[in-house]
């Protein structure tokens, strides 16, 4: 019998034209929950809808949306995507919202906003890896649609919007008297969040409730993050994801992409065109 003589992996990659990596990612089985993938997707979507949401009312509307699921395999998921129970403080309460912590009225609606670090816009979404969801939280002006910050990570608690709030804070050195306008979501009403925008002189604004047009502005750029970046791709892994999308906030959307509200300029341009009297907020951040 004829001894077979095994082929080095190099050659093996050189004569079939694959890269090394993407043996590997071929030849790595899927974890057995692969299969769970679009019913995680859609708790993903739940679970920012209503971040209130614990197993029994994320498996309820779970079966609304027709899924045959019982509450034991929605609170293995969610254990394992980080869903479960989301810290909140104790406060009193003075409105009316579901997770018990104080909303603050809709201050962004009424603003005419004449230059930037005026209205800021926060909000967060998921993000699809190859094995699991990363959470994307952003800061946006208002005015230039230029994202400010950005933070990616695994948790949606508080700790990764408030990584965003502290790295645009840092950046732009606002005067006081800035609008910071974001959802309901527990991330944005937790004490940590709000002292800290006070702490800052930043006026605290909250959409509407069940009225996502209120934060239509954020809401568009994370579309077009979607359709333009995070559909085109396949990330492997956190890193994978945080060095592309990265890429594409800062160098592609910030300074390339022409914004039909901004004249046809990239966010980047617009600000450096604006009035002299806009301009002190543009020197703070040069400057920090």
């Amino acid at each position: 019998m004829t001894a077979t003589i095994p082929i080095p992996l190099e050659k093996l990659c050189r004569l079939t034209t694959v890269s090394r990596a993407d043996f590997y990612r071929w030849h790595v089985q899927a974890p057995a929950g692969d299969a769970d993938m679009e019913l995680r997707e859609q708790m993903q979507r739940v679970a920012l809808e209503s971040s209130c949401y614990g197993s029994r009312r994320i498996t309820a509307e779970l079966r609304r949306r027709g899924w045959r699921v019982n509450r034991k395999k929605v609170q293995r998921l969610m254990r394992e995507d980080n869903l479960l129970c989301l810290r909140q403080r104790r406060f009193v309460v003075t409105t009316d919202s579901a997770h018990g912590l104080p909303v603050y009225p809709n201050l962004a609606r009424e603003m005419v906003l004449t230059g930037i670090d005026q209205l800021w816009i926060a909000d967060i979404t998921y993000i699809r890896l190859e094995v699991e969801f990363v959470y994307l939280a952003v800061v946006l002006d208002a005015y230039s649609r230029r994202v400010i910050s950005w933070a990616l990570g695994r948790t949606l608690e508080a700790t990764l919007t408030l990584k965003a709030l502290d790295m645009a804070l840092g950046q732009r050195r606002p005067a006081p008297s800035l609008v910071h306008h974001s959802d309901r979501g527990v991330q944005y009403a937790s004490g940590d969040y709000t002292d800290r925008l006070k702490a800052n002189g930043v006026v605290i604004s909250m959409s509407r409730k069940g009225n996502p047009y209120d934060n239509a502005r954020c809401e568009s750029f994370m579309k077009t993050l979607k359709c333009e970046e995070v559909y085109r791709a396949e990330y492997w892994d956190l890193a994978e994801a945080h060095a592309s999308i990265g890429v594409f906030i800062e160098k592609v959307y910030n300074q390339k992409r022409l914004h039909s509200a901004l004249g046809y300029l990239p966010p980047v341009e617009f600000e450096a065109q604006l009035p002299m009297q806009n301009m002190e907020a543009v020197t703070r951040q040069l400057t920090a």
